[in-house]
């Protein structure tokens, strides 16, 4: 250990640590470094404490940090301008952690009908459930800039308007779709599986021998015992016992377990309507007319339950050629798709400024269509022109211009 310094020596090292620093520094810089050099022990620390002290800046909490500057924002940790590694969590570590797990387009809402049975050639019966699609469109996208995620919302059926709320009510005015009954967001892996709002989906987006995964809810049993919602064997029929045949019995050991009852006990409670997800089911016919699409096994869930149908994740995906002809079908059956998305999104503008300023009851007097408020009063008027004509045009003709002029007979030779 080095032996400590007499004071006489402190104080010849702090006279010759002022001088250097007053050489370099200016007249306010050089005060306020003499004087903590005065009062502290260490030299070296006093002057880097001036410094900063100076420059208004403080290091760690607890003491002053050597560290070097991190980038722009020296506060904030986990830099890798620091040269430390990519960081693990956040978003788009959690989109890369499940990029292969994501498929690579959005799946599709169905409804499930029933079960039924085909047969293969050779005589053996196979049980099938058919699951029909119901007017699926393409209602919105969620972008990895905005939503932090790539993802697809699709509606499935029709609902009156006048169970729909106000604003729900405006969401799908600003895309020109008419109320759905379902709605569901399907993840994709990529911006590559986003879809225009607006198009249609039909059961072509399958093909036979494709491998889909099915979630749906299980059906709902309302509140069931221990015996019924996860098979307990019941108590003794016998030996004293009374009126507790069907009951779990105790709930909470006292050994070990501190005389509680623990997290996770099966006991009495609401049995079913949960989700049940059915992987690698194989597509057995794809019908566009009916609507419907046909898949090996059994789907969780009672005749009418909402289901989701989307490619397998522990499958390969669908091959690439396939999936391009696919989008360039439904494309192809609404080729106006991008044209009604921004006019809708206009004509809810105008319908929005129309409401702030209280004009609503007379464009809906007016009898206000799908067009624009410009055009729809402009098209009012034309009609009520059109209306004038047909009806001058129909008006009554005159008893007297009806009346045929009687000829006189000639005179007899």
């Amino acid at each position: 250990m080095a032996p400590r310094l007499l004071p006489r020596c402190w104080a010849g090292l702090q006279r010759a640590t002022a001088t250097t620093t007053t050489m370099t520094m200016t007249a306010a810089e050089a005060t306020a470094a003499k004087s903590i050099a005065t009062h502290t022990a260490t030299p070296v620390l006093s002057v880097a404490m001036a410094g900063r002290l100076v420059e208004g800046r403080r290091g760690v909490k607890y003491g002053w940090s050597t560290l070097p500057r991190r980038g722009s924002k020296p506060t904030r940790f986990n830099q890798q301008t620091a040269g430390l590694p990519a960081p693990t969590t956040g978003p788009a570590a959690a989109l890369k952690r499940k990029e292969n797990t994501t498929p690579l387009r959005t799946g599709v809402l169905a409804t499930k009908r029933g079960m039924t049975a085909f047969y293969s050639k050779s005589g053996s019966r196979i049980p099938c459930t058919i699951l029909e699609l119901d007017n699926v469109q393409v209602v919105a996208n969620k972008t990895r800039a905005k939503n932090g995620y790539w993802a697809v919302q699709i509606g499935s059926g029709n609902k009156r308007p006048a169970t729909v709320t106000a604003p729900q009510l405006g969401y799908y005015e600003a895309k020109g779709i008419a109320p759905k009954q379902h709605l569901a967001e399907f993840h994709v892996r990529n911006e590559s599986g986003l879809l225009l709002p607006g198009v249609t989906i039909q059961p072509d987006w399958f093909h036979i021998g494709q491998w889909v995964d099915v979630r749906s809810n299980s059906r709902g049993f309302g509140f069931a015992g221990g015996m019924k919602r996860h098979g307990f064997s019941g108590q003794n029929k016998t030996h004293g016992n009374s009126l507790n045949h069907r009951t779990i019995g105790t709930t909470g050991p006292s050994q070990g377990s501190g005389s509680r009852v623990m997290p996770g006990k099966k006991m009495p409670g609401r049995m079913g309507n949960e989700r049940v997800t059915v992987q690698n089911l194989n597509v057995l016919q794809v019908d566009n007319d009916l609507g419907i699409v046909v898949v090996k096994g059994a789907v969780g869930g009672p005749k009418g339950a909402l289901v989701k149908i989307s490619d397998a994740i522990k499958k390969p995906q669908p091959a690439a050629a396939f999936i391009e002809k696919t989008r360039a079908i439904v494309e192809e059956r609404s080729p106006l798709a991008a044209e009604q998305l921004e006019a809708a999104r206009k004509r809810h503008l105008e319908l929005k400024e129309a409401r702030r300023e209280g004009r609503i009851a007379e464009l809906l007097s007016r009898g206000f269509s799908d067009l624009s408020i410009e055009e729809g009063i402009a098209l009012e008027e034309s009609e009520e022109a059109e209306f004038e004509e047909e009806a001058a045009f129909e008006a009554p003709i005159p008893e007297a211009a009806l009346e045929t002029p009687t000829e006189t007979p000639a005179p007899r030779a």
